[in-house]
């Protein structure tokens, strides 16, 4: 008895660092291909649980995978109705460690190799850099998994003998009830929902517990593993908390239908797999509940996504305005994400401002000042989100550069344009009036690009034809007062509304043209610049 919790605790605590090392390896190896990837491939229902279960094959952590969307979500990078998809694919995709675990760590002896791949493993991470020291951390995390599982499986074999479980089997929905908060504990106390499904496992492959109690504690464990979703969550974004509490209904309602069925579904399993009461194939029938738990999940909500989106929407509706809601004080642990949110931000208050600017030019239906407020309020807020950020790579470096550009040409494009009606006279000459109407179209065309879905700004807006058309209209002016064609006054007034024109211009370009930078996802130092004929 002695020894036997020892190994146990031991077991536990080498699988849990075994998957630590491994999944943060794969996530270093895997770097920005990961949130690409999240970004990319979930344009409908089928592709988001795709890919969020491949993801979570990857990296071998569907709270890794959940935690990510939560950040992505919260950024404005993924619509909240493809978060579902890819939760739920998740799901899916952890089952994949129950796998590993009954066919390599049960089936076959990985102790031979297990070893030597910790000890090749520990030294690739030493004397190597960079994805070297990745792969190192992978072998020696992939190593420690398959020696946690024997030591597991040596203090499982011990408990076995003083601890006789299988009277409970059929004893009715209390004991069930009882072990499933035991392996919702299970989970909240490993943090890891991987981690308590072996133990499990190893727990019914050495008969400590019959396959009715291992399936209760799996059920248990699926609800447990929202915990660090919800942890992650509180006092984020309405958009983080809504993908958690997808993830807490998800799992709950699930685990509350199998749970009914559980009587019916182990022998059904048993039956199908033709296996043998006792021995590793009991870890065999564990797993492959898991995956028919998971998939079962999968196969009810998938039709159900706009459905659950509607609720979930109406059980935490949206509090803060439409612009800054992505502006969520917790993105800052991972700045290339805050970075995301505040471009989301500035994307949103220019195509406003665009749109509001071309109308005034066009139609003269100016806006009122204090929306022009509001949109300067949302940028300076974005501003704020990227503020000294923690230490990031190059890459980061230089997307912040570039969104620090976007900030300042935003807010000056919105503190020239509320001038518009105020401050400005474009009817003191014909020549101006038409290109500000022509100025105006081309601020609606951008505005509607940059509202459309993956819209990109408008060519017209970003060559130098509209700053030599100015140039001109100065010449203009200055003649036409110089020759006595124009009254001095009538001119002063023209010049300012000339030089108002040339601001809005000189601001729209540059900000469309970080904008566009930003978009391309170009890596370029923070010292380089375009050559677009004006710096700044």
């Amino acid at each position: 008895m002695t020894a036997t919790y020892p190994a146990i605790l031991g077991g536990v605590g080498l699988f849990l660092l075994g998957m630590i090392l491994m999944t943060d390896g794969l996530k270093a190896i895997a770097g920005d291909a990961l949130r690409r990837l999240l970004a990319r491939f979930t344009g409908n229902r089928l592709s988001a649980v795709a890919t969020g279960a491949g993801i979570t094959l990857v990296v071998q952590s569907s709270t890794a995978t959940t935690l990510a969307t939560i950040g992505f979500v919260s950024a404005g990078l993924l619509a909240f109705e493809n978060s579902i998809g890819v939760i739920i694919g998740a799901n899916l995709g952890t089952t994949s460690t129950g796998w590993i675990v009954s066919l390599l760590g049960m089936k076959f002896s990985m102790g031979p190799f297990a070893m030597p791949l910790v000890g090749i493993g520990a030294v690739m991470r030493l004397l190597g850099r960079d994805r070297l020291a990745e792969t190192g951390n992978v072998l020696a995390g992939f190593g420690l998994i398959f020696v946690g599982i024997d030591a597991l499986q040596a203090g499982m074999s011990g408990l076995s003998d003083r601890f006789d479980l299988a009277a409970y089997g059929g004893a009715g929905i209390g004991v069930r009830l009882l072990l499933v908060g035991i392996g919702i504990v299970m989970t909240v106390i490993m943090q890891s929902s991987s981690a308590a499904v072996a133990t499990t496992l190893t727990a019914a492959a050495s008969g400590t517990i019959g396959l009715d109690q291992a399936a209760a504690l799996v059920i248990g464990q699926h609800i447990g593993t929202t915990f660090t979703a919800v942890l992650a969550a509180v006092g984020a974004s309405v958009a983080a908390r809504r993908t958690a509490c997808v993830h807490v209904i998800f799992n709950a309602v699930v685990a509350v239908v199998v749970f009914f069925f559980l009587p019916w579904l182990i022998p059904s399993l048993e039956s199908l797999l033709g296996t043998r009461a006792t021995g590793a194939d009991h870890a065999l029938v564990i797993a492959a509940f898991h995956t028919a738990f998971s998939l079962f999940g999968a196969i009810l909500f998938i039709p159900l996504v706009p459905q659950l989106a509607r609720f979930v929407r109406w059980l935490l509706p949206e509090q803060r305005s439409a612009l800054t809601r992505h502006l969520d004080p917790a993105l800052r642990e991972v700045p290339a994400l805050a970075i995301a949110a505040s471009v989301s931000t500035l994307r949103g208050a220019l195509g406003q401002a665009l749109a509001a600017s071309g109308r005034g030019l066009v139609a003269r239906e100016h806006a009122p000042y204090e929306q022009y407020t509001q949109w300067q309020l949302a940028a300076r807020q974005a501003g704020e989100l990227v503020e000294r950020l923690p230490t990031a790579d190059a890459r980061t470096v230089a997307r912040l550069a570039d969104t620090l550009h976007l900030l300042d040409h935003v807010r000056q494009f919105v503190r020239v344009a509320s001038l518009a009606g105020r401050d400005v006279d474009l009817e003191v000459m014909p020549a101006l009036h038409d290109y500000a109407v022509v100025l105006g179209q081309g601020l609606l065309d951008s505005a509607r690009e940059l509202e459309r879905e993956g819209g990109r700004p408008s060519p017209a807006l970003l060559t130098d034809a509209r700053l030599d058309t100015l140039a001109l209209l100065r010449t203009s002016i200055m003649d036409a007062a110089a020759t006595g064609r124009m009254e001095t006054d009538a001119a002063m007034r023209a010049l300012n509304a000339q030089r108002w024109l040339e601001q809005i211009v000189h601001h729209v370009r540059r900000a469309l043209h970080y904008l566009k930078k930003l978009d391309d996802g170009r890596t370029l130092s923070v010292h380089e610049t375009v050559d677009t004929g004006i710096s700044g």
